[in-house]
């Protein structure tokens, strides 16, 4: 015992491991810092660990060529021990990262610790959350599968619109003017060694500010912070109920660190990995590229913006709110902290995360896109054909060959983009349903040039036999026949000599 003991005196006076210890983890913190809602910092951190860890494992596999990148992922998924999971483990740990800091972004707005003197603590946490959602998005570049090509295709084209410089930044961005070989290899090494080298050192930084700065004390309305007195308040504070961090103020942190494992490890055990998906194919257009979910809400905010909007929702909405993030520390460095007193930003909050929710649900559903495989991957069900006449029977061949189900569903399968025709009958009447299908309206084509007479006959008798219970809207021409007016305007030749 005393050989060891003189080998810890030893070697604590030349490391200096006591004082170390002091001044890292064993900080005095204000006791009301031991609560749940200041956990997500140390989760985000974890999260990260998890992402260098099991992803220098899959760099030892994964090839980062344009021929090899897709066939090394499909060895991981179907070949490498294990290799699944690890891929698996990668990618939820890359979900659970953007979604913890960004709970941890919201805590730390609401609880006011931007605030003097934590200004820089703030805005090195906003650059931390700007290289996460990089680190994210050259992540699913790796992945190189049809979704990842086109994807990575539509953000070049994006940033080709940036004035004067767009031209420079895509050869930038892809290392050419075309997605080639170097294009992978440039987003290879900012995903592996850039990205992830700028996050240890803001980091290190941001640890050291917590540090030197303090922990932020639990909110209490009616103590605003005050430049002058400050200091000495949160002196006070740590000299009558200051604990170490380690061992007193740690064991949440733990327990939540043991939930957040458990996350991530049950998540990918049940979920798997995401992708590959098809091989990149530039000649196939018909793609839907949808992006990882923390990037779904501006998937879909650019696809349902109308284009004058474009240039604002793609340049100035950006440049604007991280500029304001960046300067709100210096534009209410002092005030009201607690959230009860206000309710400004707790508004904001909600607002924001609901059109968040909002366009991520949009993003996931994806309604404005056509299913361009619904007309032949998907059979009609077979509650929709019983016993149908041999009239309503050829409709519904029309219907399935004229892909009708790329934009419509029916009993659930099918296209988001127009409304779903299960009930359909009960809408309209069979006029309104002949002249919405040769006029069209709304998103939908006119198909008086691209169906014959026959054809709109039959599809429009199949389509009055779409609904259930419900009662049927009368029509005023029950024997289904064109209406003239809507004939004589938008019709073809060949249908007005049949007429």
């Amino acid at each position: 015992m005393n050989t060891l003991r003189n080998v810890a005196v030893w070697l604590d006076d030349r490391l200096h491991l006591t004082a170390l210890y002091s001044s890292t983890a064993g900080h005095e913190v204000p006791k009301s810092a031991g609560s749940w809602f200041y956990v997500f910092g140390s989760a985000t951190l974890l999260c990260f660990i998890i992402q260098v860890i099991t992803g220098a494992c899959l760099a030892f596999v994964y090839i980062p060529s344009t021929n090899e990148a897709w066939t090394s992922l499909q060895y991981l998924n179907h070949a490498q021990f294990w290799g699944w999971y690890l891929r698996a483990v990668h990618n939820w740990g890359s979900n659970f990262m953007v979604a913890i800091m960004t709970l941890h972004m919201i805590q730390v707005f609401l609880f006011g610790a931007y605030k003097y003197p934590r200004e820089l603590t703030w805005v090195s946490g906003i650059f931390l959350l700007l290289f996460t959602l990089a680190m994210a998005f050259t992540g699913q570049v790796m992945r190189f599968d049809q979704d990842a090509y086109w994807g990575l295709t539509i953000g070049a084209s994006i940033t080709g619109r940036v004035p004067i410089i767009g031209a420079q930044l895509v050869h930038l961005l892809l290392a050419g003017p075309i997605i080639a070989g170097e294009t992978l290899s440039r987003f290879f090494t900012l995903h592996v060694f850039m990205i992830p080298g700028l996050i240890i050192a803001i980091v290190s930084m941001h640890l050291r500010l917590v540090l030197t700065k303090g922990i932020n004390e639990y909110p209490t309305p009616g103590r605003p912070v005050r430049k002058a007195t400050y200091d000495a308040e949160y002196s006070e504070i740590i000299r009558k109920d200051g604990v170490p961090f380690v061992p007193h103020a740690i064991g949440k942190d733990l327990i939540f660190a043991a939930l957040v494992i458990a996350g991530i490890l049950g998540a990918a055990f049940i979920f798997g990995p995401k992708g590959p998906g098809g091989p990149p194919n530039p000649t196939l257009v018909d793609t839907n590229p949808r992006p990882d979910f923390y990037f779904l809400s501006i998937f879909a905010a650019l696809a349902l913006l109308p284009d004058w909007m474009e240039v604002l929702i793609l340049f100035v909405a950006p440049a604007v709110a991280i500029t304001g993030l960046l300067a709100l520390p210096f534009i209410s460095p002092t005030g009201e902290k607690s959230a009860v007193r206000r309710p400004v930003a707790v508004l904001s909050v909600i607002f924001v995360m609901l059109v968040i929710a909002v366009l991520t649900y949009m993003g996931e559903t994806s309604p404005w896109s056509p299913k361009m495989s619904a007309w032949s991957g998907a059979a009609i069900p077979e509650k929709y054909v019983r016993n149908r006449s041999p009239l309503e029977l050829r409709g519904a061949v029309v219907f399935q060959n004229k892909q009708c189900r790329n934009c419509h569903a029916l009993g659930g399968e099918g296209g988001m983009r127009g409304p779903a025709l299960d009930e359909v009958a009960t809408r309209l009447t069979k006029e309104e349903l002949v002249r919405q299908v040769i006029q069209g309206g709304g998103n939908m084509p006119a198909y008086g040039k691209k169906l014959s007479p026959a054809e709109v006959e039959a599809l429009v008798a199949f389509m009055a036999t779409l609904h259930t219970t419900a009662p049927v809207r009368p029509s005023n021409n029950p024997e289904n026949k064109l209406p003239r007016d809507v004939a004589a305007l938008h019709a073809p030749r060949s249908l007005l000599r049949v007429r």
